[in-house]
This record gives structure tokens, sequence and C-alpha cells, in this order.
């Protein structure tokens, strides 16, 4: 699922917000593979990253694990037109309470399918990223929800960026202190050296903040941090980086302080960011360019009517702020007829400035893998009513 993510990682665009899920779809496109023939059943399989007589086994197995994952649910549904026949084996093959049928009533199935996504995402996203009409007789659809609070929470100020895209503009921004140093680290990538910060959630889910250099594209970015997850890179941990520039935005100093202990001193931009991707606009990253190809049918293991894929979307939304960090989507896809006294002692300081736009991945801890990923191209502004940097500089 991680190869997925990088995959998709590689169609990011310019610099701009974004966030997407590539767990959310993972699913649908292993149910899929299992019944699917062709050219269709290749391109499936190296989507989905395995053989497809194993994939609905392990999309079964992927549910019951994001089901333990504290703070998270996840679900996947399927709604098919009355007088569409299904196969009972590969309907079995499903989660229980899986499939619906549509009534034939385009508004009421619409808010049937509304109603399931804001429910499957505690009311994150509220409605289904599907367009309905006569033409579509299958919606298979996955739903992911995530709420977490930080161990350590950040508190709120200011600050006023010198350099980059985001240079002169006073903005809200999230700060906090600790003494684990390990908690931040840089990596020697093959797209430039790359800073990671961990963040670590009560959940047993942790959100990674990546700040590459500044001519790295967001595709580069997020890819470096899944191959750092792999073990691709080596990741050279806060105590051991050397005095001075050490990273992207990274400054690590000797500095007087009253205690011995050292401190990593984080400053970032909260946010919150929405996502609408059209899964067909790059059919081949997710294995559906043969499928969408209507004059065939390529799904004969659902169905003895001739299927496509005709849509493919995902909506998704990613909210990181002072106490926690919230993250939902919800993918369809529809198928069509186919065809962060004076000082005594010397300690170790670090200086950690997320600044300029930067991209994140949210991690199980245990198993690494990636829940969502994106990238944060537009700061939050800082209220005129709230001077909360003059009361943190006075302070500091």
């Amino acid at each position: 699922m991680n190869r997925l993510t990088a995959r998709w990682a590689t169609t990011a665009g310019p610099n701009r917000d974004t966030v997407f899920s590539a767990t959310g779809v993972w699913p649908l496109l292993a149910f899929l593979a299992d019944a699917a023939d062709g050219p269709a059943r290749g391109e499936l399989e190296d989507a989905v990253g395995m053989r497809a007589a194993e994939a609905a086994a392990a999309a079964r197995e992927l549910m019951s694990a994001l089901a333990t994952v504290r703070g998270s649910r996840s679900a996947v549904g399927l709604w098919v037109g009355p007088t569409l026949p299904l196969h009972e084996s590969w309907v079995a093959g499903l989660p229980a309470d899986t499939l619906g049928v549509f009534s034939g009533d385009a508004e009421a199935d619409r808010r049937t399918l509304d109603m399931w996504a804001a429910d499957r995402t505690d009311g994150l996203i509220d409605a289904m990223p599907i367009h309905l009409d006569d033409s579509v007789l299958l919606v298979p659809a996955a739903a992911q929800a995530l709420r977490l609070k930080w161990l350590q929470p950040f508190w709120e100020g200011d600050m006023l960026p010198e350099a980059g895209p985001w240079a002169g503009r006073c903005l809200l921004a999230l700060r906090r202190e600790t003494s684990l140093l390990d908690r931040i680290g840089v990596a020697e990538t093959a797209s430039g050296p790359l800073t990671v910060l961990k963040v670590l959630g009560d959940t047993g889910v942790d959100v990674h903040l990546l700040l590459g250099d500044h001519d790295m594209a967001p595709s580069d970015v997020l890819q470096a941090g899944i191959g750092v997850l792999a073990g691709t890179y080596r990741t050279v941990p806060g105590d051991l980086l050397p005095l001075g520039e050490s990273g992207p935005g990274l400054e690590v100093r000797t500095v007087r302080s009253r205690s011995p202990a050292p401190t990593l001193s984080v400053r970032t931009s909260p946010f919150r960011l929405t996502g609408e991707h059209d899964l067909l606009k790059q059919p081949a990253v997710f294995g559906l360019s043969t499928a969408v190809d209507d004059r065939y049918g390529h799904f004969p293991g659902i169905s003895t009517e001739p299927l496509a894929i005709g849509s493919a979307r995902q909506s998704a939304v990613a909210v990181f702020d002072a106490k926690g960090f919230e993250a939902a989507s919800v993918t369809a896809i529809g198928a069509v007829g186919g065809v962060g006294p004076p000082p005594g002692y010397l300690s170790r300081r670090i200086y950690a400035e997320f600044d300029r736009p930067f991209g994140f991945l949210t991690v199980h801890r245990t198993s690494r893998l990636v829940l969502t990923a994106g990238w944060v191209a537009e700061p939050v502004p800082y209220p005129d009513d709230e001077p909360y940097g003059e009361a943190y500089d006075e302070a500091e």
C-alpha cells in the first residue's frame, strides 16, 4: 500500500495544498482485481502489488487490521443496481454487511450514499464523491477516518518567514519544545536532503512532517519520506547532527541554558486540507487503464453482465492543530455497463523551522503503513487580534 502511495505521489503537481489516501483506494482495487480478467487483471495486480487471486483475502485482512487501530474507523460498501446479477462467490468474499441495492430513485440513492460517507467518517466528509445516473450499475466504496491527540500538545504563536514562498507574511504557528532529539532527523535521499519530524499521537499513529530543499518538488519530498519509512534512506537523528545548518529548516547550536538537557524547539504551520481527486486522470497509477474501456467487460468475476469502470474519485480531508490530528477519505468507483539566576550550562539546542511548503505522512507506528499523505502549500494567516508571538518572544 505504501508503494501505491508512492505511485500516487508521482502525480503531485505544482506547489498546491493536497491530501490523499492510497489506503482508501487499495481495498477497492484489490476486490476488483479478484474479479477481473485479461489485461485489466494484470494492470490491477501491478497497482495492488500482489496476485489477483490473493487480493480479496488481503483486502479483508486489511479491513480487519485497520479496525484494531485506536481512533480510526474504516469501512467498505457496495451498491448495485436492482437488475444487475452478481456472482454470489464474489459477494461472499466482501466484508460482512457490505451490500446494498439501489432503489431506482436517484435522489434517494444519492442521500443514502452521502449518509454512509458522513457516518463512516464521523462527519468529516459529508458526500460520496460520485455522480449517479442510470448508467452506473455498481458502486464499490471505501471510507476511513482517523482522530488522534498529540502526546505533547503544541501552543499557538506566530512566525514571520524571512525567505521562501511565505516570506514577509505574519502566520499562525504551532510551537513546542522537547528534550527528545530523536524526534527529528535528516536523511540524504536521491532527491536531496530531507528533514523528518515525528509528531507522536496517542493512538499508535504518528504524523511525519517532511521538509526538503527549496528546489525539491512535492512529489520528490513525499516519495523520499516513504523511502525513509521503508529503510531505503538512513536518517541521522538530532543528537548526531553536526553544528550549523544541518538540514532543510534545521540549525544546530550550542547555547547557554538553565538545564544541561538538550532541546528540540519546533515551530510549524497548522493546516486544514481538502483534496478532490479524479483517479481516472492518471488511470495507470491505479491499474485502471484497460478497465475504463467500455467497449468490453473486464470483471466477469462480479457479474455475467459486462462491466467497465466509468468513474473513480476520492474526497479527503486532514486537519493538523495544536491538540491533535484528524483525517478522513471516501473513495467511490462507479462501474458502468461495458462494454512541532543566569544560565549555567552549555546544552544542545536544535531549531526546526517549517516556514515554507512541506509534506506530511500519517503513519501507523508499528506497521509503518501510510494512512494519509499530503502537501501544505498555503499557511494560516496570524489573527491580528491575538498577539501570541509577542508573549512568546518575551517568555523566550
